[in-house]
């Protein structure tokens, strides 16, 4: 089973996917001044894929490409629920779950430590199969607090989907090897930096800013201060 897949060789999603991105203010792109992401990489560029939830028809278009895409990777007939991780993937989760008259479920960071102490929020029966959604993926560390909260709820989980998949980063493909699960995902920082020199949404030097960290994102990342290796 493989690691990761855009499932879509000419990738006209993806940068269709990165223009909704850069045309609703989403993406940030900053060489001189990095962003420490939540799992330790700096970075001169970061995606605020939770601005997608006040734009309607940017949201509308993005949730109609991933419905497209998982429909042709895995079949909703092979989907018996859509779960969002806390919080950010709870709206896109809700949205595909809609799209395609699904259950929805939601799975916190942790158990809710008080009634039900329940992680996994919703009505999920034993063996259902379900599909995590997050907005977004780095190098995939954070999935496996929900993928394993979902499990202990006794879902199935082999299916993973995020907007956007960072694709630069180490760790992410072996991580989900090590869960037994395939990250699907729309778009990565590649198309938008072929997005945004196409359409000039940057001037030259943060682009090439920016190609600079995708060329070596981990020595990138160390020089910058941030963490340094897989």
């Amino acid at each position: 089973m493989p690691a990761a897949s855009d499932d879509n060789c000419e990738n006209d999603s993806g940068l269709e996917t990165a223009k909704l991105l850069l045309d609703i203010g989403a993406v940030n792109f900053r060489p001189d001044e990095p962003y420490t992401l939540t799992a330790g990489w700096a970075s001169p560029v970061y995606i605020d894929c939770r601005r997608v939830i006040s734009f309607p028809e940017a949201r509308r278009r993005i949730i109609g490409l991933a419905v497209e895409k998982l429909e042709t990777a895995i079949g909703f007939d092979n989907i018996d629920a859509v779960a969002g991780g806390e919080t950010a993937g709870i709206p896109y989760a809700a949205w595909i779950a809609e799209a395609r008259s699904k259950p929805m479920l939601y799975v916190r960071k942790e158990p809710k430590g008080f009634g039900r102490d329940a992680q996994v929020e919703g009505n999920m029966e034993p063996g259902q199969r379900v599909l995590l959604v997050e907005d977004l993926a780095t190098d995939g560390g954070s999935k496996v607090t929900f993928v394993d909260g979902l499990r202990n709820a006794g879902a199935e989980v082999v299916h993973i989907f995020v907007v956007f998949f960072y694709g630069a980063f180490p760790g992410a493909e072996e991580t989900m090897a090590g869960l037994g699960v395939t990250l699907h995902f729309l778009t990565t920082w590649n198309d938008v930096l072929k997005a945004a020199e196409e359409g000039q949404y940057f001037d030259q030097a943060a682009i090439d800013g920016v190609r600079d960290f995708l060329d070596h994102p981990v020595e990138w990342s160390k020089d910058h201060g941030g963490r340094g290796t897989g």
